[in-house]
C-alpha cells in the first residue's frame, strides 16, 4: 500500500462500510495525504441497479455522502463523527454497475459544530457522473452515547 494513504476504520454493520453487512457495499476509505482527499473504489453490483446497468440515484447519493462525511477525518482522528444535515447531488451522467468506480471526498471549510464537505464520483477515465456538497454536524452527547456499543467494532480492518 502506498505510504501516502492511510486506511479509515469501517464498522460492522453499516451499509457502506460494515464488514459484516452482507447486504452493503463494504467500501473502504483511505486518507490520499498527497491530494488531501479520502477516496474509496467501488463496483456497484446490479441488485443496486435503478434501470438495467445504471446504479440507483439512492445508492450513488449514500456513496457521496459516505464519502463527502468521512472527509471529516483526513486529519487521521477517526473518533471525529458527525451526521449530514444537508446534502445536495447533482447527477452528471449515468453511473454505470459492475464498473470499477472512485469516490473522492474533501473538506471545503469547517467550524467548531459544523462542515461543510464535498464528494465526487467518477469514471475510470475520469469522467465525473455525480457530486455532491453537504453540510455536516456534529452529533449531540446523548446521541454519541447510544453509539458507544459499537465503537469495539469501530477499527481499521485488515
Amino acid at each position: 500500500m502506498d505510504k501516502n494513504k492511510i486506511k479509515q476504520p469501517s464498522s460492522r454493520t453499516c451499509f457502506m462500510c460494515g464488514k459484516q453487512n452482507e447486504m452493503g457495499l463494504q467500501l473502504e476509505w483511505y486518507n490520499n495525504l498527497e491530494t488531501n482527499h479520502v477516496e474509496a473504489t467501488v463496483s456497484v453490483p446490479e441488485h443496486f441497479n435503478g434501470y438495467p446497468g445504471i446504479v440507483h440515484g439512492g445508492i450513488i447519493a449514500a456513496i457521496l455522502d459516505e464519502t463527502a462525511g468521512r472527509a471529516v477525518m483526513l486529519d487521521g482522528n477517526f473518533d471525529n463523527l458527525f451526521v449530514t444535515l444537508k446534502l445536495e447531488i447533482t447527477y452528471r451522467n449515468f453511473t454505470p454497475t459492475n464498473t470499477p468506480l472512485q469516490a473522492i471526498g474533501w473538506l471545503i471549510s469547517q467550524g467548531n459544530r459544523s462542515m461543510k464537505v464535498a464528494a465526487e464520483l467518477r469514471l475510470p477515465d475520469g469522467t465525473v457522473t455525480a457530486e455532491c456538497q453537504a453540510v455536516i454536524v456534529r452529533p449531540t452527547d446523548e446521541v454519541l452515547k447510544t453509539w458507544e456499543a459499537e465503537r469495539p467494532f469501530w477499527r481499521v480492518h485488515d
